[in-house]
C-alpha cells in the first residue's frame, strides 16, 4: 500500500482551539496585539517579528493545557495500528507549528506510528513518491480497512 500523508487537523486532532487559545494568552501577557492571519505559518512569520522566541512559550502552554484539548479516538486510533502493522508509512502535515503538532500527535497516542511531521510539501518528500493525502477521518478508516 502507498505512503499515507495525513492532515494532522482534519483526521487525527484539531489543534486550532488550542493555538487561537495560546495566541490570546500570548497577546495579553506581552501586551501585545497579536492580530494574525489564519494560516498558521504565515502567523509564524509575525511572531517571530513581534514575540521573538515564542516557541518555547507555545510549547509549554501546549504542554501543560493538551489533555483538556486533545484526546485519542478509538476508531482513528484503531486505523492507525492496523495500517502500522500492514507496514503502511505515515506522516502528518499542518501548518501549525512543529512543536504544537507534536504534543498533539502524542496526547492522542499517534506519535509513534508517525514518521514524519511538517507542512504538506515536506511530509510528501518525505513519504516519497506515491503517497496518497488523508484529508479526512472517515477516508483514514476506509483506508485501514482495505
Amino acid at each position: 500500500m502507498s505512503p499515507l500523508a495525513l492532515d494532522l487537523d482534519a483526521v487525527l486532532v484539531d489543534t486550532r482551539p488550542l493555538w487561537r487559545d495560546w495566541i490570546d494568552d500570548a497577546s495579553r501577557r506581552a501586551r501585545v496585539d497579536l492580530d494574525l492571519p489564519e494560516d498558521r505559518e504565515a502567523a509564524a512569520a509575525l511572531l517571530d517579528e513581534r514575540l521573538g522566541d515564542w516557541r518555547p512559550l507555545l510549547q509549554r502552554f501546549a504542554a501543560d493545557r493538551a489533555p483538556v484539548y486533545f484526546r485519542p479516538r478509538a476508531e482513528t486510533t484503531a486505523a492507525l495500528r492496523r495500517l502500522q502493522t500492514a507496514g503502511v508509512r505515515m506522516g502528518a502535515f499542518t501548518d501549525a507549528p512543529r512543536e504544537l503538532a507534536e504534543i498533539a500527535l502524542a496526547h492522542v497516542g499517534a506519535a509513534r506510528r508517525i514518521e514524519a511531521v511538517g507542512s504538506r510539501e515536506e511530509v510528501l518528500r518525505a513519504l516519497g513518491a506515491g503517497a496518497v493525502v488523508v484529508a479526512g477521518r472517515d477516508e483514514l478508516v476506509r483506508a485501514a480497512a482495505v
